[in-house]
């Protein structure tokens, strides 16, 4: 195994048979020691964050793969903490894309002045850049065709998988009495055929969810959901 990348919460092996292996690991994003999705930075590290975030990705992406929902998810080993995956390449240095079902974090921060906190929103895609040192800037479809990062096409078919996958996940989640607020994916392209496909994760440090208007912490989150 050669290690590739040192992320905040997962490095990333490269295997001799050109599959990929993400460690996970036990520190969430956050600031000042709170939780936060959002975030940019490392703000705590829990205990048993990273296989309880595993078991939540493990289940998802298990799930969408029966749905033939395009991911890079191969196999996952919870006790190790590792999932093995497809190689696939990030557009430009990465892009986050979020998926929004109430009006919290972020986007009340940024359109505070119209939204009120916890105002309903109708699946709202917003796709920001990785870059730490500018905060992680949203972009616009025009904006990531323009610079060369993704095609109008290529944005299109990014709404709407994460459309369809924060749906999915919605759903599963209700099951439980649990609401999804918000929810953070990644992206990549993978073969010759370069075909968009699901990476990273889908865990609890990716999303806020609520239960009775409380917010459940990510590991709690895991605990309730399985």
């Amino acid at each position: 195994m050669k290690l590739k990348y040192t992320g905040k919460t997962k490095d990333v092996y490269e295997l001799q048979d050109g599959n990929y292996l993400l460690q996970f690991k036990d520190d969430v994003t956050g600031v000042d020691g709170v939780f936060d999705p959002g975030a940019n930075t490392v703000g705590l590290t829990i205990e048993g964050a990273g296989r309880a975030g595993l078991k939540l990705t493990k289940y998802f992406f298990e799930l969408l793969n029966e749905r033939e929902i395009p991911t890079h998810y191969i196999d996952a080993d919870i006790d190790q903490a590792t999932m093995t995956v497809k190689p696939a390449e990030v557009f430009g240095s990465g892009l986050e894309v979020i998926c929004r079902y109430r009006a919290v974090g972020s986007f009340l921060r940024r359109y505070g002045l119209y939204a009120e906190e916890g105002q309903a929103l109708d699946a709202f895609v917003e796709v920001t850049l990785k870059d730490d040192g500018r905060e992680d800037p949203p972009i616009s479809e025009d904006a990531l065709d323009m610079l060369g990062i993704l095609s109008k096409e290529e944005y299109q078919v990014l709404k709407k998988l994460t459309q369809q996958i924060s749906g999915i996940v919605k759903d599963e989640l209700a099951k439980k009495g649990i609401e999804l607020y918000d929810i953070k994916f990644e992206f990549g392209r993978t073969g010759d055929d370069r075909q968009i496909v699901l990476i990273d994760e889908i865990s609890g440090g990716n999303m806020r969810a609520y239960k009775d208007g409380e917010y459940i912490e990510p590991l709690e989150l895991e605990k309730m959901f399985l």
